[in-house]
């Protein structure tokens, strides 16, 4: 993945502690925006997208 395939998340403030994602057919990246060259963690479209509805079903709930 390139780096103008990375997205920065709608929930960034304006400082460095954002969360990076960049995703094709295969998988979904991410990585944290104070250290754009660091660790990446890769996961399956299909646990990004259980995650992602999990999260979200949480904070509607709380």
């Amino acid at each position: 993945m390139t780096p103008s395939d990375w997205q920065k998340s709608s929930y960034c403030a304006q400082g460095e502690a954002c969360i990076h994602v960049a995703a094709d057919q295969h998988s979904v990246a991410l990585t944290e925006s104070s250290d754009p060259s660091g660790a990446i963690l890769r996961t399956s479209p299909t646990a990004w997208a259980a995650l992602v509805r999990t999260v979200k079903e949480t904070h509607e709930h709380a």
